[in-house]
C-alpha cells in the first residue's frame, strides 16, 4: 500500500523527487511508467516481508532478554538465601559475626575431623596387624604354613609403613614402632617354635655326632623343618636384598643357624676360658677347628641340603635365588659368625703383643686363602670380586690395619738392623750368586731375602690400598735405607781418598782404602747396587707387582679429577715420588693407543742405577790412576834407541822390561780381584776403559816420546805382549775373542809399524837401497816409509796393505819417524 505524500517527511519527499527526476526525464519515459511501477511494487513487497521478519526477531530477542533477567534475578535471590543460610550456620558453629574469624574456626574443626579420620585409619591398621598376629599364633602348631602366610602379610604392612614414613615426614613413629615390634615378637616366637621342632629332629638324628641316625622318616621330617624355617626367613631375605647389603654380609639361614648352634657350643667350650686349647700364641688352633668342621660336615649339607636349595631357588623370585645356590657356601656363612665373635674378643688381648698380632694376622690370611681355594667360597655369586675374607674385615672394617702395619714395619726395620749390624754383613758373598754374576755383599742378599719374605706376607691381602701401603711404607723404605747406607759408604771412601782425608788418616788409615782393600770397598757398593737393581727389575715383571701396577694406574685414572687420596694419606704425587713418575702420566693423560711405561720400583731402581754407575766410574778411575802411577817409571826409560840385540831372538820372547813389572803386578792383582768380584759384563767394561787409558798413556808417554832402534822396538812389542798376557790371564773366563790385544788395537798397529824390519832384503828399490820387509806382509821398513810419506793416497793404500785400521796417515807417519833409521 502506497504511503500518502503528505505523510512523508521532507527528507523522504526529497528522495522521491530525486528518484522521479532520475527515472522520468523525457516524454518517452512515460511509456515505461507501468514497468517502473511494477518494479517498485515488487521491491515494496520484499521490503515489507523483511520488516516483518525483523519485527518477529526483535520480539523473540525481547522475550529471551526478559527470561534471562528473570532467571538471573532468581539465581541472585537463591545465592543471597544460601549466603544467609551459611552465615547463620557459621554463626551457629563459631559464635562469631566476623566471617574471617569464623572461617579460621571452621578450618580448625576440619583439621580435627581429618585427625579423627586418620586415627580411625590407625586403629583399623592396628586391628588388622593384631588380628594377623593372633591368627599366626593360633596356627603355629596345627597349620604352620598358614602361620607363615599371616606373618608375611604382617611383614608387608611393616614394610609399607616404613616406606611411607619419609613421604609423611615421620608422622606416625609410634604406630610404625608398635607394628614393627609386633612383627618382630611374632617372628621370634615362630622362629623359636620352628627351631625347637627342628632341634627335636636333630636330637633324633644324633646331630652333630659322626654316627648319624638318618632313616627316611627322619629325612622327610628334617626336610620339612628346614623348609618351614626357610619360608619364615624369606620376608627378611627380601628386605635384606632391598638394602643391597648382601655383598657385605650375607645372612645366616635359620635352619643352618640351628644346626651350627651345637657346633658353636663345642667351639666355645674349647676356645674360651682357661682351656688348654685356648692359647693366645696359637690362633691356628681355633682357625683349624673351623676348617675341620667344614671338612667333617660339608658333605652332609652338599648331599641333603642342596636338593632343597635347588627346589627353593625355582619357587622364589630371581633376586632371592642367589641365597639358595650353594649349600656349602651357606654352611660356611653360618660358621663364620662364631669365628668373628672369637676374633673380636681375641684381638684386644694380643693388641699389646706385636709378635702375637703379627702371627695372628698371617694365620688369618692363610685361613682365608684356604677357604677360597679349598671350598671356592663365594657368598655373593653376583659379585665380580672374590671373597675379601676375615682379614679384610679385621684390618679394614675393625680398623686394625694401621696397628698391624706398624708392627710389621717395626719387625722389618729391626731385622734390617740385625742384618746390617752383623759383623760379616759388609763381606762380599762369592758363593751367593752365579760365578759369572757380580758378587753382592752378604747384607744385600739378606736384605733382598727379607724383602721377598715381606712380599709373601702381604701378598694375600685383598685391599689394594693396604698392599700399596706395605710396598711403600716397608719395602721401598728398606730399599731407601740400604741405598743410603751404600751411598754413605761410597762418600766415606771418597772422603778418605781425598787429599785432606789422606792427611788426617795417616799411613794406617790409608792402608784401608788403597790397593785391593780400597777396591773391595768400591766393589761392595757396586755389587750390592747392581744386585738389588736387577732384583727390582725382576720384581717389576712378576705377576703380583704387574697386577698391582695395573690397578694403581686404573685408580689414578679414576681419582685424577677428584684428587682424592687412595693409599692412606698419600696423594697421587706422593705415590709417584715413591714408585714411578709414570704414575702421573697414567691412563687418561695420553691417547688411548699410548700406554705409559713404568713399574712400581722405577724411582728406587733409578737411585740404585745411578749409584751403580757412579761406583763403577770410581772403580775405573781408581784403577786407571793406579796403573798410570805404576807406568811412570816405565815412561822414564830412555834406552829404547840403544838396546842391543835382535828384534826377534831365536830363543823365544824377550823378557819384560824391569820398569814394567810394577804395572803388570798392579794389573794382575787388580783384574784378578775384579774377575772374582764382578760379573762378566761390568768386568769387561771396566777392563776395557783401563786398557784404553793405558794405551793412551803408553802411546803418548812412551811411543811418541822416544826413538827406537829395531831391538828397542822389539822390546817394546815384547813388553806389550807380556802386558796382554797378564791381563788375559787375570780375566780368565771373561776374556773376549782376540784377548786384550784386540782392545789395544791402536797400540798394536803402532807397534807393527814401529817393528818393520829394515835388514831383510827383498829386492832393489829405484835408488838402489835395500828394502826391509814387514813380517807376514812382504813389506819392509824402507818401502813402507817411501809410500807412507809420498802422499795421503799412497799412505792409505800402504796402511791397508799392512792391515792397519785405526791409525790415521799422520799417526802412522809419527810412529814411523820414531825409528832411529828413519830419523837419521
Amino acid at each position: 500500500m502506497a504511503t500518502p505524500v503528505s505523510t512523508l517527511s521532507p527528507h523522504e519527499r526529497t528522495r522521491v523527487e530525486d528518484y522521479l527526476n532520475d527515472k522520468i526525464q523525457t516524454s518517452a519515459d512515460f511509456e515505461s511508467l507501468d514497468s517502473l511501477l511494477s518494479t517498485l511494487r515488487a521491491q515494496h513487497e520484499l521490503q515489507r516481508k523483511q520488516l516483518a521478519e525483523a519485527q518477529e526477531a526483535l520480539s523473540a530477542a525481547t522475550q529471551n532478554h526478559n527470561d534471562h533477567v528473570e532467571t538471573t534475578r532468581k539465581r541472585a535471590e537463591a545465592f543471597n538465601d544460601q549466603q544467609a543460610d551459611i552465615d547463620r550456620r557459621l554463626k551457629a558453629l563459631t559464635g562469631s559475626d566476623a566471617s574471617d574469624e569464623a572461617a579460621k574456626r571452621f578450618e580448625t574443626s576440619i583439621t580435627k575431623l581429618k585427625r579423627l579420620e586418620l586415627s580411625r585409619g590407625y586403629v583399623t591398621l592396628l586391628r588388622d596387624a593384631e588380628e594377623l598376629s593372633k591368627e599366626a599364633l593360633r596356627s603355629i602348631q596345627a597349620e604352620p604354613r598358614s602361620a607363615i602366610a599371616f606373618y608375611s602379610r604382617l611383614r608387608r604392612i611393616v614394610e609399607s609403613l616404613n616406606e611411607a614414613q619419609p613421604a609423611a615426614e615421620g608422622a606416625s613413629p609410634h604406630l610404625v614402632d608398635y607394628v614393627g615390634r609386633l612383627a618382630s615378637k611374632l617372628r621370634e616366637h615362630m622362629k623359636e617354635e620352628f627351631t625347637n621342632r627342628f632341634r627335636s629332629t636333630l636330637e633324633q638324628m644324633k646331630w652333630p655326632s659322626k654316627d648319624l641316625n638318618f632313616p627316611e622318616t627322619l629325612k622327610h621330617q628334617w626336610a620339612d623343618n628346614v623348609e618351614l624355617l626357610l619360608d619364615l626367613q624369606i620376608p627378611e631375605l627380601e628386605c635384606h636384598d632391598s638394602t643391597n647389603q648382601k655383598a657385605v654380609q650375607p645372612p645366616v639361614l635359620f635352619p643352618l643357624e640351628a644346626m651350627v648352634h651345637p657346633l658353636e657350643l663345642r667351639f666355645k667350650y674349647h676356645f674360651s676360658g682357661d682351656k688348654p686349647t685356648n692359647r693366645l700364641d696359637k690362633p691356628e688352633y681355633f682357625l683349624a677347628h673351623t676348617t675341620d668342621l667344614m671338612n667333617d660336615f660339608g658333605g652332609f649339607f652338599t648331599s641333603y641340603l642342596q636338593p632343597i636349595f635347588d627346589q627353593k631357588s625355582q619357587t622364589v623370585e630371581d633376586q632371592l635365588a642367589w641365597n639358595f645356590l650353594n649349600a656349602s657356601d651357606a654352611y660356611i656363612t653360618a660358621l663364620l659368625p662364631m669365628l668373628r665373635h672369637k676374633i673380636t674378643t681375641y684381638l684386644p688381648q694380643i693388641s699389646t703383643h706385636p709378635q702375637l698380632l703379627s702371627h695372628f694376622v698371617h694365620e688369618l690370611m692363610n685361613y682365608d686363602n684356604d677357604i677360597r681355594e679349598t671350598w671356592n667360597y663365594l657368598p655373593d655369586p653376583h659379585s665380580k670380586e672374590d671373597w675379601r675374607g676375615l682379614t679384610w674385615e679385621v684390618l679394614s672394617k675393625e680398623g686394625w690395619f694401621e696397628r698391624w702395619l706398624q708392627v710389621e714395619k717395626d719387625f722389618a726395620l729391626a731385622r734390617y738392623k740385625e742384618i746390617v749390624d752383623t759383623p760379616d754383613s759388609g763381606h762380599i758373598d762369592y758363593d751367593g750368586v752365579e760365578p759369572t754374576a757380580t758378587k753382592p755383599t752378604k747384607a744385600a742378599i739378606r736384605v733382598n731375602d727379607l724383602l721377598e719374605t715381606i712380599t709373601e706376607r702381604y701378598q694375600p691381602l685383598s685391599s689394594f690400598s693396604q698392599k700399596l701401603r706395605f710396598l711403600i711404607d716397608i719395602q721401598i723404605t728398606l730399599f731407601d735405607q740400604f741405598h743410603e747406607r751404600l751411598h754413605s759408604a761410597l762418600e766415606a771412601y771418597l772422603a778418605m781418598t781425598s787429599t785432606i782425608g789422606r792427611t788426617v788418616q795417616g799411613a794406617d788409615g790409608q792402608a784401608s782404602v788403597e790397593g785391593i782393600a780400597g777396591l773391595e770397598r768400591l766393589c761392595r757398593v757396586f755389587g750390592s747396587a747392581e744386585y738389588l737393581e736387577k732384583k727390582m727389575e725382576d720384581w717389576s715383571n712378576e705377576v703380583f707387582f704387574v697386577e698391582l701396577w695395573s690397578e694403581l694406574q686404573e685408580r689414578v685414572k679414576q681419582n685424577k679429577k677428584s684428587g682424592k687420596n687412595f693409599a692412606g694419606s698419600m696423594s697421587v704425587a706422593d705415590v709417584a715420588s715413591r714408585t714411578s713418575p709414570a704414575v702421573n702420566n697414567g691412563p687418561g693423560t695420553s691417547s688411548p693407543e699410548e700406554t705409559p711405561e713404568g713399574a712400581l720400583f722405577d724411582e728406587t731402581a733409578s737411585a740404585y742405577h745411578r749409584l751403580r754407575l757412579r761406583s763403577e766410574s770410581i772403580i775405573t778411575s781408581t784403577i786407571t790412576s793406579n796403573v798410570r802411577s805404576a807406568l811412570k817409571p816405565y815412561s822414564r826409560v830412555s834406552t829404547w834407541s840403544t838396546i842391543s840385540g835382535h828384534s826377534v831372538p831365536a830363543t823365544g820372547p824377550l823378557p819384560p822390561t824391569a820398569d814394567l813389572a810394577q804395572t803388570m803386578r798392579t794389573l794382575s792383582t787388580t783384574i784378578s780381584f775384579l774377575s772374582r768380584a764382578l760379573g762378566v759384563a761390568p768386568l769387561r767394561r771396566i777392563v776395557r776403559q783401563i786398557l784404553l787409558s793405558t794405551q793412551t798413556y803408553i802411546w803418548s808417554n812412551v811411543l811418541l816420546r822416544n826413538t827406537f832402534s829395531a831391538s828397542g822396538a822389539a822390546q817394546l812389542a815384547s813388553d806389550m805382549d807380556h802386558l796382554y798376557s797378564v791381563v788375559d790371564a787375570a780375566l780368565g773366563h771373561a776374556v773376549q775373542a782376540g784377548g786384550s790385544k784386540a782392545i789395544l788395537q791402536k797400540l798394536d798397529e803402532g807397534l807393527l809399524i814401529l817393528n818393520l824390519d829394515a835388514q831383510t832384503t827383498q829386492g832393489e828399490g829405484e835408488d838402489g837401497a835395500s828394502i826391509g820387509v814387514a813380517p807376514g806382509k812382504g813389506l819392509g821398513l824402507w818401502e813402507v816409509e817411501k809410500r807412507l810419506f809420498k802422499d795421503n793416497e799412497s799412505a792409505r793404500e800402504m796402511l791397508a796393505e799392512l792391515g792397519v785400521e785405526t791409525l790415521t796417515e799422520s799417526e802412522a807417519r809419527s810412529v814411523l819417524e820414531k825409528r832411529v833409521e828413519i830419523g837419521s
